[in-house]
């Protein structure tokens, strides 16, 4: 709920900007900020600066390795244990993998690791304060737009941060969102994920990561520093009861049961197996007068596809740079908001169209199956899917770039072959990739 007055007890301090969530995107867009010679508040409800998030795959796609360099994090991560890896793609045609001078190089590291270096380079930022221990409970008015935030300590003092931009970076399951009263879409999801750190033998590959797309099952190995491996299923809503009664036995099984599997049955699990069942995708608008909504406050999709990392940094960024002239006092702080939401847009709804229909569970369609054929037998097909699949470039350019060599290329392996549809070649008989 919006207040406009002062209430007794409450004390008052005056910011650029207040930023709730000190997390990755609240604290990309926090280091940003400062550096622009903003003065910000960087609000988090978690008293621990060590705190992380701990259902996530770690995984960080190569779309936001230059937001990442620009915020001077690479080598911190690299030092702190980080692998670079590109990304190979199981299907029932072959491995689709692009050469490795043209693929895109993601990042892995454990959140438990990441998220308080993250936050160490946004208090050691000139300019950001670090609020932790406090939860955002109210959103102030300054006219028509939203103008600073009430918050509590935990010991019950109530502060009032006035600023003349807010940001929402609390998440999913954004507080501030819901305060707001921003307009959001939400989207089924018909998969659960279950999944942890494992140690022992390296899957083939490594230190690349590799996913399943099995039909419409799905599973990944994933690398990560200490010499971890991070194994994660996701099936279909209708594989739950083996997962609820025996949920690292059925992780172990799913992800065996793949072809060309990796060696998990030979590794050990390392502290919690975590699951998530309830998984729909949120898509809030990211901005309303006076405020601003980055990572999965603004856009929460279906984590499948390893992108709410890399988005967190990028949404932050493209925040805090379109903002930065108007908190200068360049132009009005409208104008920034509208440059935010248009590139936050441009850069995410087509990803996001794509990704919400795949998150219902449903089977391939042809379109897919004849672009994972194609490309799992031609590197110059794999390249630009490995583009679009690392979040580097749109589905359009990805497209525009991939179906006509598909065409040729399928059309030679069915005439090779004697076959009409590449698309018939014989399914794999494991139940996890059905």
């Amino acid at each position: 709920m919006a207040e406009s007055r002062r209430e007794l007890g409450a004390t008052s301090t005056d910011y650029d900007a207040v930023i709730v969530g000190a997390s990755l995107a609240g604290c990309a867009a926090a280091i940003l900020l400062g550096r622009a010679g903003a003065r910000v508040a960087l609000v988090e409800k978690q008293p621990d600066p060590g705190s992380f998030k701990r259902i996530c795959s770690h995984f960080i796609q190569a779309s936001a390795v230059p937001t990442i360099e620009r915020l001077g994090l690479l080598e911190p991560m690299l030092e702190a244990g980080a692998v670079r890896s590109r990304i190979r793609a199981w299907t029932r045609w072959g491995v689709i993998e692009a050469p490795p001078e043209r693929a895109g190089y993601a990042i892995n590291l454990r959140r438990e690791v990441l998220d308080p270096l993250v936050r160490g380079a946004a208090a050691e930022t000139p300019g950001v304060e670090v609020m932790l221990g406090r939860a955002a409970t109210g959103l102030l008015r300054s006219g028509e737009d939203f103008g600073g935030v009430r918050v509590r300590e935990r010991d019950g003092t109530e502060t009032e941060l006035r600023a003349r931009l807010v940001v929402g970076a609390d998440g999913r399951d954004s507080q501030l969102a819901k305060l707001a009263g921003v307009k959001e879409k939400i989207l089924p999801h018909n998969r659960i994920a279950y999944g942890g750190y494992f140690e022992g033998p390296m899957p083939e590959g490594a230190p690349d990561g590799t996913i399943w797309f099995g039909d419409p099952q799905w599973a990944a190995a994933f690398p990560t520093d200490r010499e971890q491996v991070f194994y994660v299923a996701m099936p279909t809503k209708d594989r739950l009861p083996e997962f609820k009664r025996d949920p690292e036995r059925a992780v172990v099984d799913f992800v065996s049961d793949f072809p060309d599997p990796p060696p998990i049955r030979a590794s050990r699990l390392v502290g919690d197996l975590l699951g998530k069942i309830e998984m729909p995708n949120r898509v809030r608008a990211v901005t309303a007068p006076g405020l601003g909504l980055i990572g999965d406050a603004a856009l929460a999709t279906d984590p499948l596809f390893g992108i709410g990392c890399g988005w967190a940094f990028q949404s932050g960024e493209w925040l805090a740079d379109a903002v930065t002239p108007a908190l200068g006092g360049a132009e009005p702080l409208a104008a920034g908001l509208r440059r935010y939401r248009r590139r936050h847009a441009r850069k995410l709804n087509g990803h996001a169209f794509f990704i919400h229909d795949y998150a219902t569970g449903r089977r391939h369609n042809p379109a897919e199956r004849f672009l994972f054929a194609a490309a799992a037998r031609d590197e110059k097909v794999a390249t630009p899917f490995d583009h679009y699949a690392t979040r580097q470039i749109g589905p359009a350019r990805m497209f525009a770039t991939t179906l006509p060599r598909a065409v040729v290329v399928n059309a030679r392996h069915a005439l090779r072959r004697g076959s009409s549809a590449p698309s018939r070649a014989a399914a794999p008989s494991s139940a996890a990739a059905r």
